[in-house]
């Protein structure tokens, strides 16, 4: 890595902690391995400086912030994989399960559209919240708080109220 790319160790704990402070009280997990971890704050802060925003370290950016906005960390996969596959893309988010040791982290297949697509999405299709409005994405309720969302799922963990998964009923 050049000079003017390099990170300080300071930086990346900084962002470390602001993060994992963040996902904890969002309901997420971060990765336990502290090493990985701190290899994609490396990374997002280099690209950080190279695009000026946090675009995920794992994923080929374009450079264009509107171009980026859905691989920008957390990205708008991470729920799916967590979902799905109980970690997201990078490895940087996990879920409870692989935290507590019951599953183990396993390799993510990639769900981001190719470019065309997404550049057609971007310039052709309905915004999220068009769709959303449009009733493209189900919307979720949770049942302890009333926060709703609309996506293919609900969230694992309500970020309001802590409530799990199952406390979730589709709305409307």
């Amino acid at each position: 890595m050049n000079a003017e790319m390099s990170i300080s160790s300071d930086t990346i704990d900084n962002l470390y902690s602001k993060l994992k402070n963040e996902a904890k009280a969002a309901g997420y997990q971060l990765n336990l391995d502290v090493e990985h971890t701190k290899g994609l704050m490396e990374s997002l802060l280099i690209n950080e400086r190279r695009y000026g925003y946090c675009a995920c370290p794992c994923r080929l950016a374009d450079g264009k912030k509107d171009e980026d906005l859905d691989i920008i960390c957390p990205c708008d996969y991470r729920d799916a994989d967590l979902n799905e596959y109980d970690a997201c893309y990078c490895g940087l988010y996990v879920s409870k399960d692989i935290v507590d040791g019951d599953k183990e982290l396993t390799s993510i297949p990639e769900r981001r559209p190719e470019r065309d697509k997404r550049l057609q999405n971007i310039t052709g299709s309905k915004k999220p919240e068009e769709k959303a409005l449009k009733g493209d994405y189900p919307v979720w309720r949770c049942k302890v708080c009333g926060y709703l969302c609309a996506r293919n799922e609900p969230p694992g963990i309500c970020p309001i109220c802590k409530a799990k998964k199952d406390r979730f009923e589709r709305f409307g």
